[in-house]
């Protein structure tokens, strides 16, 4: 993995455990993720899923390889995302992960998105994703170069 993924998520990611956790899985990324983060949108609930779903697809490199985290999205095992992972790489194209706000991710970024990707069926706050994220992302990067981080025999 040579290129840096990049992470645009909505809302700004203040101290506090969230935080924590992110930064101690992502300073153990080679390379760490880029982040951006976008300011959380006003209104309804779709008038909110509207505008950060512009400004998630506004910050998107056109030629990106856009990765939408969402609850209805594949939710492969540890070592299905590895390989997913090296399908990315092998496109040649800037990785990049979109994390919506508390309102979710906007259909157009949804259809825009070239892979939906779950962390399972629960309901995660998006802030906690960041760091549920970059510790899978981790440990794609240990199953990949054999590093004994990840344990396949368990659960």
């Amino acid at each position: 993995m040579s290129r840096a993924p990049r992470l645009i998520a909505i809302g700004r990611l203040k101290g506090g455990p969230e935080a924590a956790l992110f930064e101690q899985h992502n300073a153990r990324l080679r390379p760490p993720f880029a982040v951006t983060e976008l300011p959380e949108a006003r209104g309804s609930p779709g008038e909110i899923r509207r505008r950060e779903g512009a400004a998630l697809l506004a910050a998107l490199p056109e030629a990106a390889l856009a990765v939408a985290l969402d609850l209805g999205g594949e939710a492969p095992g540890s070592e299905a995302l590895a390989a997913l992972a090296a399908r990315w790489e092998a496109a040649g194209k800037p990785l990049c992960f979109l994390i919506g706000g508390a309102e979710g991710l906007d259909e157009a970024v949804l259809a825009r998105a070239d892979h939906r990707l779950s962390l399972g069926p629960l309901t995660w706050p998006h802030f906690l994703v960041r760091g549920l994220l970059a510790e899978q992302w981790y440990r794609v990067q240990a199953i990949r170069s054999g590093h004994p981080y990840h344990r396949p025999w368990r659960p």
